[in-house]
């Protein structure tokens, strides 16, 4: 795996640092909702001004705009960090996104981009696995480190595919099961068991090798009168959908993540927006939460769910990326990593 060097080592007095940070957070009523990803940017800024930087200059896009849109400006992303860090050496640019170029990784925005620092610190985890303007271009034309936050990723990732201590149990749900093929793949020759749940179940063949629900909780889920039950997965009624892991997979797969040294979890087990289908991905999330093991969450929905469940202050890593960590376990070199020369 690259190796990056670290901002640590990097020269910073006196100059301007051209930092790509993660700050792709929800808004609602132009606020921040959660602002995770900006405190897990602040060590690696402070750390920058604490060194003597003239200028901090950060730049992160924010959803996926179509051109100059208002509600998807870092306005109120910036707001939330004045409020964090009120340091008048900082300031953030305008959602990258804004400029079609970003996406194409355009050389003519990656040095109006480097205009604006004499270094470069790559900070932004959950999107090193995009080869855009600000997270690979610009790593070719200013000197390029890797952030705090990004070591950490790699250290905590990189810890899963190099000799992890055994049993290595992998948990894998969600609905994106085309992302995750991959990956699956790749933990096989890793892992010693992997649980499926979620739409994944739907999609793997049983006799792959991988252990599948015994039952689902299927429902006719646009009548509001039709009950939930417990069926085995190969028999889910025509026109039902299997929502949730039923009791008898819930106990088996607490006890493979109890039986643990090593858990990665990526997906719920089913639609946990939902509260009474919501089950499933409690029992994985508290059985993660007790195991005596090292234990790495990752996706959106995953961190969600240890988040509004109350256990995520009992998860060892709660990664900052979820197709950047995705790629990652399948082996997968990342651009915004590989931009940046070895240690």
């Amino acid at each position: 795996m690259h190796r990056p060097r670290s901002v640590r080592d990097a020269d910073v007095v006196g100059k301007r640092v051209l930092v790509r940070v993660d700050f792709n957070v929800p808004l609602e009523d132009g606020e921040v909702t959660d602002d995770t990803r900006i405190r897990a940017a602040l060590p690696t800024i402070r750390l920058l001004l604490e060194r003597g930087a003239a200028e901090v200059v950060l730049m992160s896009h924010l959803g996926r705009p179509k051109g100059s849109d208002p509600a998807y400006s870092l306005r109120p992303v910036e707001a939330r960090l004045r409020g964090l860090l009120p340091d008048e050496r900082v300031r953030l640019l305008e959602n990258t996104r804004f400029d079609p170029r970003e996406t194409k990784n355009d050389l003519s925005l990656a040095r109006e981009l480097a205009g604006h620092g004499d270094l470069y610190v790559n900070d932004a985890f959950g999107s090193a696995h995009r080869a855009h303007a600000s997270t690979e271009g610009v790593a070719h034309l200013l000197p390029a480190y890797a952030g705090l936050l990004l070591l950490r990723e790699l250290e905590e990732l990189g810890s899963l595919l190099e000799g992890p201590e055994r049993p290595f149990v992998a948990v894998l749900g969600g609905a994106k099961v085309e992302d995750k093929i991959g990956v699956l793949r790749s933990l096989r020759e890793r892992a010693d068991v992997i649980l499926i749940g979620g739409k994944m179940a739907e999609e793997v063949e049983p006799d792959a090798g991988y252990e599948l629900p015994e039952d689902v909780v299927a429902a006719a889920a646009f009548e509001p009168d039709a009950e939930a039950r417990v069926v085995a997965w190969d028999e889910v009624p025509e026109g039902w959908l299997g929502l949730d892991i039923g009791p008898a997979t819930q106990n088996r797969y607490a006890g493979r993540i109890g039986e643990a040294r090593t858990v990665f979890w990526n997906g719920p087990m089913g639609v946990f927006e939902w509260p009474r289908f919501a089950e499933g991905t409690r029992t994985v999330a508290e059985a993660v939460a007790a195991a005596d093991a090292r234990t790495v969450v990752g996706g959106g929905d995953s961190v969600r769910a240890v988040e509004e469940l109350g256990v995520a202050d009992r998860i060892d890593w709660i990664s900052t990326g979820g197709g950047a960590s995705l790629e990652l376990l399948e082996g997968k070199e990342l651009p915004g990593v590989v931009a940046i020369p070895e240690a």
